[in-house]
């Protein structure tokens, strides 16, 4: 019987949904909430949430964007440390082979074997050091821009669900009951698909970052409370 194994292979995309999802659902239902007990018409809690979303989606995004390149640049500095070190000190780069397999428990004999044949191909010696010397693997050089769309598109979206509270309604009051239930079921159903995603139970996922959500959220509410 073939046995599959199944491995998650968009970390990178989940992480950064992720990030952008939870702020998105919990930032800008905290600024409403707060503006509620403040001002007495939807439109200007409207226009100020669009405002907080699109500055935060922005700013999330750039963040984004800004980690994916460092990331790149790092990896491509110590990429190029390393074939300097295999050029200038290629003895001591075979004996850094030889202790990782050391480790393994490999033989003497057999750590010398692999060394030298790794020495005739630079480029997978130095990949292989990048791997189990420094703990670096690639980065897809498409990365920062990526992580910058996904970011500030979770936030965007995820900013939305919890203003729509008070399009549709008439008050503030209204709308913050509306928008606390959108926000409530949009923090369970993103914490369960996002457990599921990661092979984590979903409905404990699912409780769990509702409950991170919220008491977020009520921390930024009770700010804008205070301030407002």
């Amino acid at each position: 019987m073939q046995h599959t194994e199944q491995h998650l292979k968009s970390s990178d995309f989940i992480t950064d949904m992720v990030i952008g999802m939870s702020d998105g659902l919990t930032v800008p239902f905290a600024l409403a909430a707060g503006l509620s007990g403040a001002v007495s018409s939807n439109n200007i809690i409207i226009t100020a949430g669009i405002a907080e979303i699109v500055a935060g989606c922005i700013a999330m995004g750039l963040g984004g964007f800004l980690a994916g390149r460092t990331e790149l640049e790092h990896y491509q500095s110590e990429l190029k440390r390393e074939y300097d070190e295999v050029e200038k000190v290629p003895e001591k780069e075979m004996e850094e082979v030889k202790e990782v397999f050391a480790e393994y428990g490999l033989s003497a004999e057999t750590q010398d074997l692999i060394a030298n044949e790794m020495a005739k191909d630079k480029t997978k010696w130095v990949n292989f050091m990048m791997k189990f010397e420094l703990g670096l693997e690639a980065p897809n050089p498409n990365r920062a821009l990526q992580s910058a769309l996904t970011i500030g598109g979770s936030y965007f979206v995820g900013g939305l669900l919890p203003l729509s509270g008070y399009i549709f309604t008439s008050n503030p009051q209204q709308g913050l009951v509306v928008s606390a239930i959108l926000t409530i079921i949009c923090l369970f159903v993103f914490g369960f698909f996002k457990s599921k995603v990661t092979g984590q139970p979903p409905v404990q996922g699912a409780l769990k970052v509702t409950m991170i959500g919220l008491l977020a959220a009520g921390a930024a509410f009770g700010i804008a409370k205070v301030v407002a």
